[in-house]
């Protein structure tokens, strides 16, 4: 069975993107960067939804052949591309980059996923990660929190209908004032 981890960029005040989907207060030090490329490279499916698909695929496929691209960029990009994806979208007409594309209920897909062996799976995308989070099906919460506060914007949690118990298991401080908190889901 594989770990269904849910992991982003959030500010103090618990936002993954503020008002307009600005993503400005939460660009990583170089050490973050290399932390967030480590999990791609582990990671054995990763899970978006429409909104977080545009974002990455509008930039990574090609981010190692820009000009002036840091080798950890070119690293980043070539193991996203690697990656195997799927996303979740009923407006996406076609993926591409090792994606299929999944239109139909995506909880049902999901824990058909997670019943798979392989590698854990990442999920991304407020949408997406909070139908996953109300059936209860996250293993693991990968909070980075950023020193800022946003006020307002795309909240990293969903309303539930019920508790989920959490145990910390890891915290990491970055550069910057970021600090990692990873919680595996009690059951």
């Amino acid at each position: 069975m594989r770990k269904l981890i849910f992991g982003m960029n959030l500010s103090l005040d618990g936002y993954i993107a503020a008002p307009g989907d600005d993503l400005g207060w939460s660009v990583p030090s170089d050490e973050l960067f290399q932390w967030w490329s480590d999990r791609v490279g582990a990671t054995g499916l990763a899970l978006y939804g429409r909104k977080l698909w545009e974002t990455m695929s509008s930039h990574w496929p090609t981010a190692d052949q820009q000009p002036g691209a840091t080798p950890a960029e070119i690293e980043y990009a070539r193991r996203w591309r690697d990656m195997p994806k799927v996303v979740f979208s009923s407006t996406t007409s076609t993926v591409d980059w090792n994606t299929r594309l999944v239109t139909g209920d995506a909880v049902t897909e999901i824990t058909r996923l997670k019943a798979e062996d392989g590698g854990p799976m990442d999920i991304g995308g407020a949408t997406l990660a909070g139908a996953a989070m109300r059936a209860g099906l996250i293993d693991e919460y990968v909070l980075v929190t950023a020193p800022a506060l946003l006020g307002g914007g795309t909240p990293f949690f969903t309303a539930l209908d019920s508790w989920v118990n959490l145990n910390l298991v890891e915290t990491r401080t970055f550069p910057g004032g970021v600090v990692l908190t990873r919680y595996e889901t009690r059951r």
